[in-house]
């Protein structure tokens, strides 16, 4: 691939372009499920920093690089001088020099945009307070596994509109769904954060059971993102009637799924009952980061093989 590509954000990706991502990730997958030894990325280094806590994000980056053959090296912001004042650019500058592509979880957007400027190499958002596009990409793909293209379906989103929200909204944009969103009053949706301009791609809802009413897909996250940990009390109470159970569960479509992108907390953003239930794919969705992460590594590298 001749043009550098990064992924901040989901739209940073055409709806061909997923496409293509889910046609590897299958791939890739297969291979892996048969033991089948699978090494595009030989001599190939992925440099992770981490500034907000992490074991999807980690285990399945730094797995998936070395089942691709190459390398995985973790920086800790507080380990390194970027925690200690040096400019995001003028690190990026020297990183991008000593490794093959970078994969960032922080606070701000503005850190991962601002380090992929000044980047030489692919830079990828493992989760920033906006959006959490490698996690979205994922849980898609899960559902294409198990119930075909997303395309003109229906997905609930009940809870915090947080950057897992925001990034269900781009993804609707991109790929023609719909997304039924239900927050207390002053959780709602701020288009503008989640970058969208004029969509018609989703629909809020006072009522949970309402905006679960016929959904092919119902997903939640915690209703306390990192960094927010002082409203926790605040937002237990406000997103008391936010709880998926089972009533949620049998409105929605009668086939459908349920998700949640973990850790989660029972009895608090889904019950035990839901969550551990026939119609949850969470293990399946948190398994198909490694999977498709891999793809994404594979396409940011080396473009269409």
């Amino acid at each position: 691939m001749t043009t550098l590509k990064h992924f901040l954000q989901l739209k940073d990706f055409s709806a061909d372009e997923i496409a293509y991502v889910f046609e590897r990730t299958k791939i890739i997958k297969d291979r892996f499920k048969r033991y089948e030894r699978y090494h595009p990325l030989s001599d190939r280094t992925l440099l992770m920093i981490f500034e907000k806590a992490s074991t999807r994000t980690r285990l399945s980056f730094e797995a998936g690089m070395q089942q691709l053959g190459g390398a995985a090296i973790y920086l800790n912001t507080r380990d390194s001088q970027l925690g200690r004042g040096e400019p995001v650019g003028d690190a990026a500058q020297v990183m991008s020099r000593m490794c093959d592509i970078v994969m960032i979880r922080t606070f701000e957007q503005s850190m991962v945009e601002n380090f992929a400027a000044n980047s030489r190499v692919p830079v990828i958002n493992g989760l920033t307070n906006e959006y959490h596009p490698c996690q979205i990409l994922a849980d898609i793909y899960t559902f294409f596994e198990q119930r075909g293209s997303i395309k003109g379906r229906t997905v609930a989103w009940i809870g915090d509109s947080n950057n897992v929200c925001n990034t269900w909204l781009q993804a609707a944009e991109v790929l023609d769904f719909t997304v039924h969103v239900s927050t207390p009053p002053e959780y709602r949706v701020e288009p503008e954060r989640a970058g969208l301009y004029g969509t018609d791609c989703f629909e809020e809802f006072d009522d949970p059971m309402q905006a679960c009413k016929g959904a092919d897909l119902v997903t939640t996250d915690v209703w306390t993102s990192m960094g927010f940990e002082a409203e926790n009390a605040e937002r237990r109470e406000a997103f008391a009637d936010w709880c998926v159970d089972a009533d949620m569960m049998r409105v929605a479509a009668p086939d459908a799924l349920f998700m949640h992108c973990l850790p989660a907390h029972r009895g608090e953003e889904v019950t035990a009952e839901v969550i551990d239930g026939p119609q949850s794919v969470v293990w399946d969705e948190a398994e198909n980061r490694l999977h498709v992460q891999k793809a994404l590594l594979e396409y940011l590298l080396l473009g269409r093989v």
